[in-house]
């Protein structure tokens, strides 16, 4: 199971407990042992408490992430733009070269 497995897994658990809460908390506003207001608010508070252990777990998987990738010492999107553009000057620069050193030997003909 992947890391990807597991995170997939725990937001949709996640997900399937907010809507048991939302089920259970409409069960009692029905039943009459809750009031509509009340209902409405505790939803609102869960979903809110939801919402915010979501962004921490967000949080930490990539910092977990990033801390994994800086160890394996893989290059990011930054180091191979930086790469093809330095290839790119160097190619120019070599061209530039190489039409210089032809002409003299055209000239010598």
């Amino acid at each position: 199971m992947t890391i990807f497995d597991v995170v997939r897994n725990a937001l949709l658990a996640g997900f399937g407990i907010q809507e048991k809460i939302k089920e259970s908390i409409d069960e009692l506003v029905k039943k009459g042992e809750l009031s509509e207001t009340q209902g409405a608010k505790l939803v609102k508070e869960w979903t809110e408490k939801a919402e915010k252990s979501s962004d921490e777990l967000t949080k930490s998987i990539s910092d977990v992430l990033a801390k994994t990738l800086e160890k394996m010492n893989l290059p990011t999107k930054e180091d191979v733009e930086d790469l093809n553009k330095k290839i790119k000057a160097l190619s120019t620069r070599i061209k530039k070269l190489e039409a210089a050193v032809e002409r003299p030997e055209q000239k010598g003909s």
